[in-house]
C-alpha cells in the first residue's frame, strides 16, 4: 500500500460522541492531536449542526484547524477555511413547494388529536423543516405524555405515510426522531452530501470515522457509502487510539 500523504489521503470525522463527548466542548488534547494527524493526512469536520453549533463545540477557529468544514451535513461548505457553497431548503425547493408543504402540515394538524396542542408545530431550518404535532413550545411533563400518547396512536408514523404519499414528487425523506417531532428534508441531505466536494480531488482514501453508524443513526448513510472507509467508534478517546494506529504508526 502507498505511503497516506495529504495528498491522497482524506479523515473525516463527525463532532458529537467522535471529536467531542456528546454536547459538549472539545479538549485541548483533541484539538492538539487534530493538529498532528493534519501534518500527515488531510483532515475534515461533517456534523448535521450550523456553523453557530459547530464553533461552539469545536472553538470559534475550527474552521482553521481542518482542510474541510461541513456544517449541516455540508450545505454550509468550507475549504481551508473559506466558503465554497452554501444550499438552503428554500432555494431547493422553490417557495411555490415549500408553502404547500407548509399548508398541507397546517391542515393535517388542526385535525390530529393529542393530549395537548401548544406553539410551534413547525419550525423552518436552513436544511429542513421540523415538523411537531404536539407543538415545540410545551413543557417536558407534556412532551413525556406525548412520547407515551404517541407510541400508543402513532401519531407521527401515520402523519409521516400522509406526507410521504402526498409529496412523492419532491423526492424527500422524513426522520422521526426525539419525543414529539419529526424531519422533512430532501433525499440525499444526510452526511454523504458532503462527498460532493471533496470525491473528484484526487484521493485514493477517504475515511470517515463516527458514532452513530448502525442503521438510522446519523452516520449510518456516510459509513456505508462505497466511496468512504468507514469506522465505528464510542468515544472520542477511541477515536485518537484508532486515527494513531492507522495514520500515526
Amino acid at each position: 500500500m502507498p505511503k497516506r500523504t495529504r495528498e491522497n489521503t482524506l479523515v473525516l470525522f463527525d463532532v458529537d460522541g467522535t471529536l467531542t463527548a456528546p454536547r459538549k466542548v472539545v479538549t485541548a488534547d483533541m484539538l492538539e492531536f487534530l493538529k498532528k494527524l493534519r501534518e500527515t493526512v488531510t483532515v475534515g469536520v461533517v456534523g448535521g449542526s450550523d456553523l453557530p453549533k459547530a464553533q461552539e463545540q469545536l472553538g470559534d477557529n475550527f474552521l482553521d484547524i481542518v482542510d474541510w468544514g461541513f456544517p449541516e451535513n455540508g450545505l454550509n461548505a468550507f475549504k481551508d477555511g473559506k466558503s465554497i457553497e452554501v444550499q438552503s431548503l428554500k432555494k431547493h425547493l422553490g417557495e411555490d413547494n415549500i408553502k404547500r408543504l407548509i399548508n398541507w402540515t397546517l391542515k393535517y394538524l388542526a385535525d390530529v388529536e393529542c393530549p395537548v396542542k401548544r406553539g410551534t408545530f413547525i419550525e423552518f431550518r436552513n436544511g429542513m423543516i421540523n415538523v411537531s404535532p404536539v407543538g415545540r413550545n410545551c413543557s417536558q411533563e407534556e412532551r413525556d405524555a406525548f412520547e407515551v400518547y404517541d407510541k400508543e396512536h402513532n401519531i407521527r408514523p401515520k402523519m409521516v405515510a400522509e406526507m410521504e404519499k402526498e409529496f412523492a414528487d419532491l423526492k424527500l425523506k422524513f426522520s422521526i426522531g426525539g419525543q414529539i417531532s419529526f424531519d422533512v428534508f430532501p433525499q440525499g441531505w444526510d452526511k454523504t452530501y458532503c462527498l460532493r466536494f471533496v470525491e473528484d480531488q484526487g484521493y485514493s482514501e477517504i475515511h470517515f470515522f463516527g458514532d452513530k453508524t448502525f442503521p438510522g443513526g446519523n452516520d449510518h448513510e456516510i459509513f456505508e457509502d462505497a466511496r468512504t472507509v468507514g469506522h465505528t467508534v464510542t468515544s472520542p478517546e477511541e477515536t485518537k487510539k484508532m486515527c494513531t494506529d492507522l495514520f500515526l504508526q
